[in-house]
């Protein structure tokens, strides 16, 4: 059942918001990813005796469209899908997308020992799971100059 526009997913929230006028900039995101944008990229982090273990939820991308970057000491996980545009196809125009395209990033830091050579990554049924090791820190023991006595 079609329902009119007047019963959209932000009726009571604009009857009810006596907040800023300007309120578009906050809502910049759910316009790319639709009022569900606070549950992007969703992430659990385990902690085992030698290592990390991070899955992400990553629903609808493809291996080939997420990307991870290692740079001084930050991990940066992105996806990005194509921008759609309306097109008509054989089954018809599209009247409503609900399905986002756009990108999305998170980082987190995993140290500045850590090489792209420790991290192993998995993408499996719209999860990516990530293992990073642990590593000890190298100790900064101050370095002793002496003096020679003579």
């Amino acid at each position: 059942m079609l329902a009119p526009a007047l019963f959209n997913d932000t009726l009571f929230d604009d009857l009810f918001d006596f907040g800023f006028p300007y309120k578009e900039f906050d809502n910049i995101d759910k316009k790319l990813y639709g009022k569900h944008a606070a549950r992007v990229m969703k992430t659990d982090v385990r902690e085992h005796d030698d290592h990390f273990e991070a899955e992400i939820d990553l629903p609808g991308f493809s291996k080939d469209q997420i990307a991870l970057d290692l740079t001084d000491g930050y991990l940066t996980v992105s996806a990005e899908k194509g921008h759609g545009t309306e097109k008509k196809d054989k089954d018809g125009k599209i009247i409503r997308q609900e399905r986002y395209s756009g990108s999305m990033q998170r980082s987190f830091y995993v140290g500045e020992d850590i090489t792209e050579d420790d991290i192993k990554a998995k993408f499996a049924d719209g999860v990516l799971s990530i293992i990073i090791p642990k590593k000890d820190p190298k100790p900064q023991i101050p370095e002793r100059k002496r003096i020679a006595i003579q």
